[in-house]
């Protein structure tokens, strides 16, 4: 039986009376600025849509192809931002943790804690966030299978915590490359645990570009409209106000502008999967 995660009064992951949550906001924290622009925006739509909505954004990047890319303000920094994005738009915050040594004061501010794919193996890291008590948001890791994820779960489990999201962000295919198997969500919604798509993430060409990744955006609309009518529990996207202009991921993150458009769609699909209209064997 699929397990319910609620966040607060108005968003619960796994419910099958309410429709996709979404998590959504710029690759990596760029400036204040930018950040109170994209989760304001956001929140907009997802109020006029009815769509639960947590911002989205990395205080540190520390898998960047090039020891000269853009990482990010830094734990100290970032978090400000993102208590400023809570307190001022109203809306949960997500952000991801390299370290076991970050889970404690990240555990402070945000309210899901998110596990890097490249990190999803790390024991203590994956551990040290399970203390936190703060749900906690799995990468699936690029070179793992969908079964593999039951690891990562159980260590999860050790520490008590059960509220686990279980992110689906492509699988490596060949050099440069990833490819999204479906059959994925389908798989590791058989672990009871509440199942994410990323659609951004999922169209990475991983050092395509030499010393920074590229990507093929325009798979992001089809392969989130797919997996809508699999069923999936919340809708990851990366999205940014000038996706050209952008430090981190500008090859695949979705302009804001063209958010409630696909937001629209996707939420069509989930719609009809919620009512039976389109049907999965999880």
């Amino acid at each position: 039986m699929a397990t319910s995660i609620r966040l607060n009064d108005e968003i619960v992951f796994g419910s099958s009376e309410q429709p996709f949550v979404l998590l959504a906001g710029p690759c990596v924290l760029e400036s204040r600025e930018v950040a109170l622009q994209t989760a304001s925006h956001l929140k907009e739509i997802t109020e006029s849509l009815a769509i639960p909505y947590i911002f989205k954004s990395s205080y540190d990047k520390a898998n960047r192809s090039s020891i000269h890319s853009f990482r990010g303000p830094g734990l100290d920094s970032g978090l400000h931002i993102l208590e400023d994005v809570k307190q001022k738009i109203g809306v949960p915050v997500l952000s991801d943790v390299h370290t076991a040594e970050e889970a404690e004061a990240a555990g402070e501010v945000l309210d899901v804690i998110q596990i890097p794919a490249f990190l999803s193996r790390q024991t203590d890291l994956v551990v040290a966030v399970g203390n936190t008590g703060k749900v906690v948001n799995v990468k699936k890791g690029q070179f793992l299978a969908p079964w593999d994820i039951e690891q990562v779960i159980e260590k999860i489990e050790t520490t008590g915590n059960r509220k686990i999201l279980l992110t689906e962000r492509g699988v490596t295919f060949g050099y440069n490359n990833l490819v999204v198997d479906m059959r994925s969500l389908v798989r590791m919604k058989e672990t009871g645990y509440p199942v994410v798509f990323d659609a951004t993430h999922s169209v990475q060409l991983p050092g395509g570009q030499g010393e920074r990744s590229g990507g093929e955006k325009k798979y992001v609309r089809p392969l989130a409209r797919a997996a809508a009518a699999l069923g999936i529990s919340a809708l990851f996207i990366e999205t940014h106000p000038r996706p050209e202009q952008a430090l981190s991921d500008s090859a695949t993150m979705v302009p804001l502008n063209k958010m409630e458009v696909l937001l629209r769609e996707v939420k069509e699909f989930d719609v009809l999967q919620r009512r039976g209209g389109v049907r999965s064997e999880a």
